[in-house]
């Protein structure tokens, strides 16, 4: 997204339309008058932005410190009437994100909000659009596949996002016992320490008596009789390549299928 502002200009305050979601998140009222006797006695030293129509894009907490002190203009960054909702979302997006105001919860909303609106999105597409890696839109993400408790957690303020991160890979019973533990005191390590070893459980936990698994250059290789979890199949084939690469040395492969079926029926 490479829209540009076509000017700067100095609006009246009465001139904006400002979002009254965006207000909200400027509930202090005494930071609200610090900020504005600030920028008295300093200058405005950042610009808001606005649509020529006067929508306030961002720059809210200025706005809002203005009016407390009685500043009646503010500079302004003009942007066309014409953005799309979602150039709109991004440039204020992009705005919160480089002054990484935000908290984790806020974050949360904002990207999830921009893939709603743009429902043919992945991943990839918000990153690239924010100029982001796509592991921070997973990290940013992941609350979304929390249980309500850990979201309701993050937006007070209980935990953070990297704690919701380890907390979506797992299932919502593990993900209640995850919360459990970060409430007690517990630290990211010991939520990813544990996040990791309710995995694990989960993977050994699992068998399957017959495993067929899809090769390269159209091969398939299956396994059958002992059931197998994740960590047998994974030691069983760790066995069967040592042995295939010591006969490889000295044999054919109609050689080596032999001596496996002898191996096994002596083992």
């Amino acid at each position: 997204m490479t829209t540009k502002p076509l000017r700067i200009e100095h609006w009246p305050v009465e001139q904006f339309k400002p979002d009254a979601k965006e207000l909200e998140r400027h509930n202090d009222p005494e930071k609200v008058r610090q900020r504005g006797e600030s920028m008295q006695a300093r200058g405005q030293l950042q610009p808001v932005a606005a649509t020529e129509d006067g929508r306030m894009i961002f720059g809210h907490g200025r706005y809002l410190a203005a009016k407390a002190v009685g500043i009646k203009t503010l500079e302004v960054k003009v942007y066309p009437a014409s953005l799309t909702d979602t150039e709109f979302r991004l440039i204020r997006a992009a705005e919160n994100l480089q002054r990484n105001e935000l908290t984790g919860y806020q974050t949360w909303l904002l990207c999830a909000d921009l893939m709603c609106g743009n429902p043919t999105w992945l991943q990839k597409d918000l990153a690239q659009a924010l100029n982001v890696s796509e592991k921070m839109v997973t990290v940013n993400l992941s609350p979304s596949k929390c249980i309500p408790a850990w979201q309701e957690a993050l937006a007070v303020g209980k935990v953070g996002i990297s704690h919701c991160y380890a907390a979506s890979k797992l299932g919502e019973a593990e993900q209640s016992e995850l919360l459990r533990l970060k409430l007690a005191g517990a630290s990211r390590d010991a939520i990813e320490q544990a996040g990791r070893k309710s995995r694990n459980s989960k993977a050994t936990a699992i068998k399957l008596s017959r495993v067929k698994i899809a090769m390269p250059q159209g091969a398939t290789v299956v396994i059958t009789g002992k059931e197998l979890s994740i960590a047998g199949l994974v030691d069983l084939l760790t066995e069967t390549l040592r042995e295939a690469r010591k006969a490889a040395e000295q044999y054919d492969v109609k050689t080596f299928q032999s001596m496996m079926r002898d191996k096994a029926r002596k083992g």
